[in-house]
């Protein structure tokens, strides 16, 4: 509608009132937060396997400090910011509950490493005892508070938390034994999170889904 100036006339508000009209909303933030988080994850998991099989030797454990805190912890919190951003809730806990893991982690290592908390060696077992129960209990109640997911998921939430169950029965009693057992359900996790992140990325470009598992609970 225009008038005798040939000027349109302002845009009505909801109440019948004359202005501006109301600017569009941005779009939301869409995507697949996993595609950052999965791979984030896998760098630290991997060095950790390679650490418990020991073909990473005790005396360099520092090298996992970069891969930890570098790579997995901003990776996995950029997930986890993208994944509330876009309302993923869950998914973003997630994310952040392991970027905290992996930062408490490296952490440690440098703690330890340099001996800046300045524990006795002989205290050194408990201390990373206490670490590894407290991760234990976090990654078990998540496990379990995630049992609505695709069974792919619980299996790698089971596995992490059976990783960590065996470095800690490992640490307590001095087994190099069950650290090997520890680096074979680490791999476990590793692979399963390659599904996964496999899975993401193909759905992301065009590809078919792949079977995830049915949850354990509906």
């Amino acid at each position: 509608m225009s008038t005798e100036h040939g000027l349109s006339e302002p845009a009505l508000d909801p109440a019948g009132a004359a202005g501006p009209a109301a600017p569009a909303a941005p779009p939301a933030p869409t995507g697949n937060p996993a595609l950052l988080g999965l791979p984030a994850f896998l760098v630290g998991g991997i060095g950790l396997t390679l650490y418990l099989f020991g073909y990473l030797p005790a005396a360099a454990v520092g090298t996992l400090v970069p891969m930890t805190l570098l790579v997995s912890v901003l990776g996995l919190l950029v997930a986890g910011v993208w994944a509330i951003r876009i309302g993923q809730g869950a998914v973003g806990a997630i994310f952040t509950v392991f970027a905290t893991f992996w930062l408490s982690y490296g952490y440690l290592v440098l703690s330890l490493v340099n001996d800046w908390l300045k524990i006795p060696a002989e205290n050194a077992a408990a201390a990373q005892g206490t670490f590894l129960i407290a991760w234990l209990a976090v990654f078990a109640v998540l496990t379990l508070a995630t049992l609505r997911l695709p069974l792919a998921f619980t299996t790698l939430f089971a596995l992490v938390t059976i990783t960590v169950a065996l470095v800690l029965t490992a640490t307590l009693n001095g087994s190099t034994g069950l650290l090997t057992i520890a680096g074979i359900t680490a791999a476990l996790f590793c692979l399963t999170a390659v599904y996964i992140f496999v899975d993401g990325m193909t759905q992301e470009l065009g590809g078919r889904a792949r079977p995830m598992g049915a949850p354990l609970v509906r």
